[in-house]
């Protein structure tokens, strides 16, 4: 059996809130189980430009189909993010209409030129934490020995964060 794979979502450009209903209902179509989804969040925008939108946030749990690797995966997320609408980064982290990241490939770690799993910040970000913590909350994330909830618990909060 395929492993659980833990996808976040972000939109802070456009109709943030319908983009990433769209998307996760797309993200079915990558998914050989029934995708679990979180509520939806705002938050604020971390580690990005100088006047950045508050961000639209959620998490995915889905067991990718037969043959799926974490970076056909990968190739996969990056084209919806294409057909909402993104384009080739002008500036880091700069507001965009959809932003997918694989979190965790079951227990995968591994690190390449194009995919580092678990994803390298998600521990320290609340506006992934919490919308993971509605979904799979006693999973822990690969390389840290603690589950969700309980990186969720030593993240600083957010005052923005809360569920739509």
């Amino acid at each position: 059996m395929n492993p659980t794979v833990l996808v976040a979502l972000g939109s802070n450009l456009g109709d943030s809130v319908a983009v990433l209903q769209e998307a996760m209902d797309r993200l079915q179509e990558l998914s050989s189980e029934p995708v679990r989804r979180s509520s939806l969040w705002t938050s604020s925008p971390v580690d990005c430009p100088p006047d950045s939108p508050g961000f639209v946030n959620a998490a995915a749990s889905l067991r990718p189909l037969p043959g799926e690797t974490p970076e056909s995966l990968l190739h996969r997320l990056l084209a919806l993010e294409r057909e909402a609408g993104r384009r080739p980064k002008k500036v880091h982290n700069e507001a965009r209409p959809l932003d997918l990241d694989i979190i965790a490939w079951g227990d995968l770690t591994m690190r390449t030129d194009v995919l580092v799993l678990p994803h390298p910040r998600a521990h320290l970000r609340r506006f992934v934490l919490q919308p993971l913590a509605e979904i799979a909350p006693t999973t822990v994330l690969p390389g840290t020995g603690l589950a969700i909830a309980e990186l969720l618990e030593a993240v600083p909060p957010d005052p923005a964060m809360r569920r739509i």
